[in-house]
């Protein structure tokens, strides 16, 4: 092999190297932005959670019950989200109302919905539970403010 062939040979096994390395680069950063950022729904995922879920009275301005929903342990401590008459899904995936950085929880993990005046906390068969208090959910149960939601090693709860 002639010295420029193998020169030529080196230079492209560099390119191809580097290619590699800034294509994993941007794969990794891709990622790391999309997990554990809350975020609004889009518009077809009210669409899809007003289907499925039960249909909620509209809100009296005078009304004192919760505005917002608290992370307030887990890696989110202190993310707040406020309250509208629609559900908020909670889980892994970017689909999610609530999307937890947490290897505990499940892609799509647990639902809060409201039903008339008050707010209801679904497990949706995630591998590890859900636990109001320090009781497991198993099917819809009522979720009084104050009260810790544990969904992996998150804790959310209501706050008015």
């Amino acid at each position: 092999m002639s010295e420029l062939t193998f020169t030529l040979l080196r230079l492209g096994y560099l390119v191809l190297l580097w290619v590699f390395v800034l294509s994993a680069v941007a794969v990794l950063r891709r990622d790391l932005a999309l997990r554990g950022t809350p975020r609004a729904p889009k518009k077809s995922d009210d669409v899809a959670a007003a289907a499925s879920a039960p249909v909620a009275a509209p809100r009296p301005s005078g009304r004192s019950g919760p505005t917002r929903l608290v992370v307030t342990q887990g890696p989110l401590t202190g993310t707040t989200l406020p309250l509208s008459g629609s559900s908020i899904l909670i889980g892994r995936a970017p689909s999610c109302t609530l999307v937890l950085d947490d290897d505990y929880s499940s892609s799509r993990h647990a639902r809060i919905f409201p039903q008339g005046d008050q707010w209801y906390v679904e497990d949706l068969g995630s591998t590890n539970g859900t636990y109001l208090g320090d009781q497991r959910v198993s099917s819809p149960a009522q979720l009084a403010p104050g009260v810790g939601v544990q969904i992996g090693r998150s804790v959310v709860e209501l706050q008015g």
